[in-house]
This record gives C-alpha cells, structure tokens and sequence, in this order.
C-alpha cells in the first residue's frame, strides 16, 4: 500500500509538471522503484565465449559457436555451455527490448562432438571425476533449464536457422516457433546409440513432431534425418542454401515484426503452448530415467 500511493503521488506530480509518460519506459521511470531490466551490452559480454549476440530494429541474432566456429563439445566444458545456455535464454526472455529471436549457429555444423565418435566423446563424458553435488546441479538442473528455459522464459517469436549437420542438440531449435533449415542440416538423438536413455529434450522433439513411431524409430537407431527429410516430416518450415539461410531469416523475422506488438507475443504464447504442455508432462519423466540409467550404469 506504501508502495501504491508513493508511485501515485509521483505519477500525479509528473503529470501535474505536464511530464506526460510517451513511452513505458518513460513511466516506470516516472513511478520509479522498478528493477532494472537486462541490457543486451551486458549480457553480451557475460556470454560472448558461448554464444555472439547482434541486435537491429528488435530483432535479436543469437549466434552460438566455440571459439567462433561451431560448437564444439570439449570435456569437461560441456558442463558449463550447458550452464551458459540455460541462463541465457533468461536473459534474452528478460530484455523487453528483444522483440523476435533469430537463433544460428556458428562454422558448417550445428553440433559437432570433438572426439572422432559420438561414443568416445561419450564415454570420456562420463569417465570425469566429479564433485559432490555435481549430478544435480550440472547433470539435472543444467540439462533440465536448458530446454525449460527456452520455451517458458522467451516470450517474443522464435526463428532457429539451423546451419548444417549436428551431432545432438537441436532440440531447442525444434521447438522455436518457426525452423528453418540449410540444405546441409541433420537432426539425431544419439543417447540411445552410447547405451543412455534419451531424455533430456531431444526426445521430446521427435514425439511431438514426428509422432510415435517415427520417433521411436529415430531414437532406437540414431539414424540422422537429413533437411529434405526432416521437411517432409514436418520437424523443419524450409529448406534453403546454406548462403541463403540467414536472409531467409531476417526476412521472415521483419514480416512478424510488421505486427503488433502484443499480437506478436502474444501469438507466440499460442504457438508454443503445446512445447509448454509436452514438457509439463514429460521432460521431468525423461530427466529422470535417463539419470538413473546413467547412474545404474556406473555403479554395475
């Protein structure tokens, strides 16, 4: 209530010196006492080692790479671009100045692992020594905020532009509202190939777009689905060139930003409703079993 009338006094005070807000900004900062919001120049610089960010007109470019090429799983960094991720998309989703995020990648893949095969980098994933707590915090928590964080922390429009071939971990790209595919791209779940149960977002991505079978098929056999594929299953809205794939985006992200601005919110809250509900239901369930299959793993 101390609140409520110091704001009102202050607003009619502004108002009474003929200080008419023009913009919301404008009036927090009239109201006063609202907590700062993120500046993109800040959280830039905090994230520039996982991901480089670029903003023109609202529309957002969130570039993720490795040592400015592509992704790169290097043990035991994994751990902390896990981490950096997570805690991004926060960030993105509390910038009221982000109005479409555009989300690439950085070189000719996606997701590349750095061990000759999927296997060797898995098995010297799990060979680490880790400290107490470990297994929560960047194994569970980590892996859960990752995927949780991009659907219900980013409340604009979504455009993932997936730039080539990738080893895993494309499951956020597939559950941007629009997704976008270089004629280069792949699409796989390899857990189940390296003897891990596949639960941690992946999975879900397949089920929801490609229905049951086809993606018990996908995860069992770990086989990748390459762009043409993948847009005659519906998990991508267009293949192009990989020269053409970045315009492509930015055009598609200039229609939508010819709309309002609460009917573009707005209609991203519809479009991802179903991504919220899958992982209400299951993303827990999936964690889960595939942490206690880890787990029982390492202990036989």
């Amino acid at each position: 209530m101390t609140f409520t009338v110091r704001a009102g006094r202050r607003v009619a005070m502004a108002l009474e010196d003929g200080k008419v807000a023009q913009t919301l900004k404008d009036w927090q900062a009239q109201v006063g006492r609202f907590v700062a919001q993120p500046r993109l120049e800040d959280y830039a610089e905090q994230y520039a080692e996982f991901c480089v960010l670029d903003r023109h007109d609202g529309i957002l470019e969130a570039r993720l790479h490795s040592d400015g090429g592509s992704v790169t799983v290097h043990d035991p960094e994994w751990y902390a671009v896990h981490n950096a991720w997570g805690r991004l998309w926060q960030e993105v989703g509390r910038d009221p100045e982000n109005e479409v995020l555009i989300l690439t990648g950085s070189g000719s893949d996606w997701f590349r692992p750095s061990a000759p095969t999927v296997q060797e980098q898995n098995e010297s994933l799990h060979s680490l020594q880790r400290p107490p707590d470990h297994a929560y915090e960047h194994a569970y928590h980590d892996g859960t905020k990752l995927v949780e964080n991009f659907v219900f922390n980013i409340d604009i429009p979504t455009i993932a532009a997936v730039n080539g071939p990738s080893a895993a971990h494309t499951e956020f790209a597939l559950m941007c509202d629009l997704t976008l595919a270089a004629e280069t791209a792949t699409f796989m779940d390899p857990h189940f190939l390296v003897g891990v149960v596949p639960g941690d977002g992946q999975q879900l991505a397949f089920q929801e777009l490609l229905g049951a079978k086809r993606a018990a098929y996908h995860l069992y056999t770990g086989q990748p689905i390459d762009a043409r594929t993948a847009l005659e299953l519906g998990l991508v809205n267009e293949v192009v060139a990989p020269a053409d794939l970045m315009p492509r985006a930015r055009e598609l992200a200039a229609m939508i930003m010819e709309r309002p601005r609460t009917a573009r919110r707005l209609t991203h809250a519809v479009i991802q409703r179903p991504w919220k509900r899958r992982l209400v239901d299951d993303l827990g369930y999936g964690m889960a079993h595939e942490m206690f299959a880890i787990a029982a793993a390492r202990s036989s």
